[in-house]
C-alpha cells in the first residue's frame, strides 16, 4: 500500500433529514502535518471525519489521496487506504486486556491465541511511540490517557498513516494531555498526519501547525498556528469576539438554603467515598468544590441529589431533613441537578426534545392531568426554553441525541432552572463544550446566583472556580483540605491542597 503522502476533502456535503451538516467543504493535510480542525459543538467536524473514515457517505464531493480520487464506502476501505481514527468515546471492551483488545480490530492477527504472538508486536510500537502499554494489562486497569493510548495503537498496527483524533483530551487530566501531546509529536516527527478535532483553543495553539475553522458546516477560515492567536480564533469560530474574563459581581449571601452535617456516603465498591462533609449553601453564593476527579465529588452530588444513600450524617434543606429522601421528593425540595454525565445521566436520548424539557416535570399538573399529559402546553415551554436558553435545533420533533453536547447541556440547564430551584448542583457543567457555549453557561450559572438562587459547582477547571465562586471547598480522598473565600491568598496553594498535601 502506498503511503499517504497528502490527503484532500475536496466540495464535501452532507444532510440529515434536510439539515445541513457539511457545505462544500474543502481540506488538505500533508505527511508530517498535525491539522486543527475547529469548531462550536454541532459546527460539522466529527461529520466530515467520520465521512473520511467511511461511517458515513458524502450528498457529494470527493477525497484524493497522493492526488488520486478514492471511494470509502466503510471503515475497513478507509483502514486499507491508511486512515485509522480515535473515537471520543472509547472503542474497548473494558473486561479483556490490552492484548486482546488489539487483535480484536488487527486484521492480521493469527486465529488461535493472537495475543500471544501480538505481545512482542505491540511492545515494540509502544517503545517506538514512547506510548509505555503492558499487553497483559485488563483495559479497566488502565487510566483513561492509557485507553486512548490502546486505541492510538490499534490505528497504528493496522497501518494508519494519517491518524484522526476527535476530542482526545476530553477525558484526560492535564498531565495526560501533556504526554499525549508528546506522543503526538513524535508521531509527526516519524511522518504520519494527524487531523485533530478540538473546540480547545489552547491545545490547537499548542499542538497543531494548521487550523481549519468550520461554523455551522461551512469553512469560514484557516491559517498556520503561528500566525493567529486565541482570540482570532475564538472570533472565526463563534462570529464574535469572546470575553474570557468572567464578569461576577460583588453579592451580599442571603439566607441558608443547605446545611450538610457530617456525612458519610460509600462509593460502588462500598469503600468510604465521602469521610465527614459538614458545610453550608447560601442564598447568593455560588460554592465550588475543586479536585482531581474520583476523590468522593460524584458521590457527594449523589447524595445530595438523592441518587445515593448517605450512611450517616444529615443534609437538611430550608430547614427540614431531606437525608435519603427519594431523588423525586428531592428534586420537588427545590434541589435541581445538571449531572456529570449528560449523555448517560441527563437526557433520554432516544426521546423527542420536547419529552427531555420535562423529563423530571411530567408528574406536575401544569404537564399533565391523572390520565394523559398535555403535549400541546408541554411542546409550548419546550420552545420557549430553546429560545431562553439559545439552543440550536430544527425543531422540537426530533430525538435529543441528534444535538450537539453544548445544544444537549443548555437543554438540560433550561430545564433544570425552569422551576426556579432554590439549589442548583452542577457537575462540570463546560465538560466538553466550545467557548461560546462554555462562555454561555457560566453566565447563566452567575444570572441564577444574581436571581437569588444557591449554586454548587463542581469542576476540576480552576479558572472556572477562581472565576465563578465566592467560596472554594478543596476535595481530597473524601475530606475538605479547606474552604476558603474566592479572594483569599491562600489559595495559591490550590495545587498543594488537591494533591493532599496541605490542609487549612
Amino acid at each position: 500500500m502506498e503511503r499517504i503522502k497528502t490527503l484532500e476533502m475536496i466540495d464535501i456535503s452532507k444532510s440529515f433529514r434536510g439539515v445541513k451538516a457539511n457545505s462544500d467543504v474543502n481540506i488538505a493535510v500533508r505527511e508530517g502535518e498535525i491539522l486543527g480542525l475547529l469548531g462550536e459543538n454541532g459546527a460539522g467536524k466529527t461529520t466530515l471525519m467520520n465521512i473520511l473514515y467511511g461511517l458515513y457517505q458524502p450528498d457529494s464531493g470527493s477525497i484524493r489521496i497522493n492526488g488520486k480520487n478514492i471511494t470509502i464506502e466503510s471503515p475497513v476501505d478507509s483502514r486499507h487506504h491508511g486512515i485509522g481514527m480515535v473515537h471520543q468515546h472509547f472503542m474497548l471492551v473494558q473486561n479483556h486486556t490490552v492484548s486482546e483488545n488489539i487483535a480484536l480490530g488487527y486484521e492480521a492477527a493469527p486465529q488461535f491465541f493472537p495475543q500471544h504472538k501480538l505481545n512482542e508486536k505491540i511492545q515494540s510500537f509502544a517503545r517506538k511511540f514512547n506510548f509505555g502499554i503492558e499487553p497483559s494489562k485488563m483495559v479497566w486497569q488502565l487510566s483513561a490517557g492509557e485507553q486512548q493510548r490502546v486505541e492510538i495503537l490499534k490505528a497504528l498496527m493496522n497501518g494508519a498513516d494519517l491518524l484522526i483524533l476527535d476530542e482526545p483530551t476530553s477525558v484526560l487530566t492535564s498531565q495526560e494531555s501533556r504526554d499525549l501531546f508528546q506522543n503526538f509529536r513524535e508521531m509527526r516527527n516519524q511522518g504520519h498526519m494527524i487531523i485533530l478535532i478540538s473546540h480547545k483553543l489552547d491545545e490547537i495553539l499548542e499542538l497543531c501547525d494548521r487550523v481549519t475553522v468550520l461554523q455551522k458546516g461551512r469553512i469560514v477560515g484557516g491559517a498556520d498556528t503561528k500566525a493567529v492567536d486565541k482570540k482570532s480564533l475564538a472570533r472565526m469560530m463563534i462570529g464574535r469576539d469572546i470575553i474570557f474574563q468572567i464578569e461576577k459581581e460583588p453579592l451580599e449571601r442571603s439566607e441558608k438554603v443547605i446545611t450538610v452535617e457530617n456525612i458519610i456516603v460509600k462509593n460502588d465498591k462500598g469503600l468510604d467515598a465521602v469521610k465527614g462533609l459538614t458545610f453550608e449553601i447560601f442564598r447568593n453564593e455560588i460554592f465550588g468544590i475543586a479536585g482531581v476527579s474520583g476523590n468522593g465529588q460524584r458521590e457527594l452530588v449523589e447524595a445530595i441529589t438523592g441518587l445515593r444513600r448517605v450512611e450517616s450524617g444529615n443534609i437538611i434543606m430550608d430547614g427540614k431533613e431531606i437525608t435519603n429522601e427519594t431523588a423525586r421528593h428531592i428534586y420537588n425540595r427545590g434541589i435541581a441537578h445538571v449531572p456529570e454525565e449528560r449523555i448517560k445521566f441527563g437526557i433520554a436520548a432516544g426521546l423527542f426534545l420536547y419529552d427531555n424539557a420535562i423529563l423530571k416535570q411530567h408528574h406536575k399538573r401544569k404537564y399533565s392531568n391523572r390520565f394523559f399529559l398535555a403535549y400541546n402546553k408541554i411542546k409550548a415551554h419546550t420552545q420557549q426554553l430553546l429560545i431562553d436558553f439559545k439552543v440550536l435545533a430544527p425543531s422540537i420533533n426530533i430525538q435529543t441525541k441528534n444535538l450537539s453536547g453544548g445544544n444537549i447541556q443548555k437543554l438540560i440547564l433550561g430545564r433544570e432552572i425552569s422551576e426556579n430551584p432554590s439549589l442548583l448542583v452542577a457537575s462540570h457543567p463546560t465538560y466538553g463544550l466550545d467557548v461560546g457555549a462554555t462562555e454561555y453557561l457560566r453566565n447563566q450559572l452567575l444570572k441564577r446566583r444574581r436571581e437569588g438562587g444557591a449554586v454548587l459547582l463542581v469542576s476540576e477547571d480552576l479558572d472556572e472556580i477562581f472565576g465563578l465562586c465566592d467560596r472554594i471547598a478543596v476535595m481530597f480522598r473524601g475530606e475538605f483540605m479547606g474552604v476558603l473565600d474566592a479572594d483569599d491568598p491562600r489559595l495559591k496553594d490550590i495545587g498543594l491542597m488537591m494533591a493532599g498535601s496541605l490542609r487549612l
